[in-house]
């Protein structure tokens, strides 16, 4: 078995990770544990990618197309990036919202997840509220958030597409944009390199098979590589729910967590999913299971209830 500190080096030598990890689980598909590792290990590269001229301006050129876009459906009471990584994409979209928006952010990878409030921060932004979380178990109530979009996270999770999409759909209140590699649309070299890679594909006719309302499908103008080339799609919800005053979720049971000083604890579950680094931890995997942890701090426990 390889270990993670032998996959950080082999990474530092330029190896792709996810391709080791399928041939180490003998997979052709991109387990969650593939996508963790392979994300992690990365952690730091997309920050350090924003202090080149070039890739600064795309990113800066492709958040403001993203912008326009979501500024063409409504003004959002609150927004949502699901796979945030380092949140170099995020950014770039507040700073063409309405000042203090309520944001949130939620990656597999703590690690991303930590980098991301450090780069946000050093953009100015400090309202944002990032967790970690699973893109098949989002941790976040139902029709909680205006706007929900995804820039190629669902891409690596070839296999998964409904599941995702039932998720991303069901925390949404009124549209949910997909950025996302587009085969339908693509050559035949770049559905190559798709299909290489487990990448994802069909979103479109997925989407339809649930029954959504799809406003657009089409190529992104704005595109880094034409061997991946990257879709919009544009699907509404106009849910008539409240948004919940509650947004974290249990992310097994999708019900309201109680946050104390160092987790957030779930009645359904009877599980503490800890906060590390002021990162809550909403993965299922994350919890522990602690069915007196109430009872042990009415005892006396340090934890305080906020």
């Amino acid at each position: 078995m390889i270990t993670p500190k032998k996959l950080e080096t082999l990474y530092a030598q330029g190896h792709n990770i996810s391709a080791l990890l399928r041939k180490e689980l003998s997979t052709t598909k991109n387990t969650q544990e593939i996508i963790e590792v392979s994300y992690d290990l990365q952690t730091g590269s997309y920050i350090e990618d924003m202090k080149n001229e070039y890739g600064a301006k795309f990113r800066e050129m492709y958040a403001a197309e993203l912008a326009n876009t979501i500024l063409s459906l409504c003004n959002p009471l609150s927004i949502l990036e699901a796979g945030i990584g380092e949140a170099t994409t995020f950014s770039g979209v507040l700073k063409h919202l309405e000042a203090g928006t309520p944001n949130y952010g939620f990656d597999l990878s703590w690690s991303r997840a930590a980098y991301a409030k450090k780069w946000l921060h050093s953009q100015g932004i400090f309202n944002s509220t990032l967790c970690t979380g699973d893109l098949l178990n989002i941790p976040f109530m139902d029709s909680s958030i205006d706007i929900v979009y995804t820039s190629h996270s669902i891409e690596s999770n070839g296999g998964s597409e409904e599941l995702i999409l039932r998720e991303l759909y069901r925390i949404t209140r009124k549209y949910l944009i997909l950025l996302e590699p587009s085969y339908e649309l693509s050559n035949k070299d770049a559905k190559k390199r798709m299909d290489s890679h487990g990448y994802c594909k069909n979103l479109l006719e997925t989407c339809n098979a649930l029954g959504y309302d799809i406003l657009k499908h089409e190529l992104f103008p704005v595109n880094h590589n034409p061997l991946n080339p990257t879709g919009l799609t544009i699907i509404a919800k106009q849910s008539d729910d409240e948004a919940p005053s509650d947004i974290f979720a249990c992310p097994k049971f999708k019900t309201p967590l109680k946050k104390f000083d160092t987790a957030l604890y779930s009645h359904e579950a009877l599980t503490a999913y800890p906060i590390l680094g002021d990162i809550p931890c909403l993965r299922i995997e994350n919890g522990i299971l602690a069915s007196k942890f109430e009872e042990a701090l009415k005892e006396g426990s340090i934890i305080k209830h906020r």
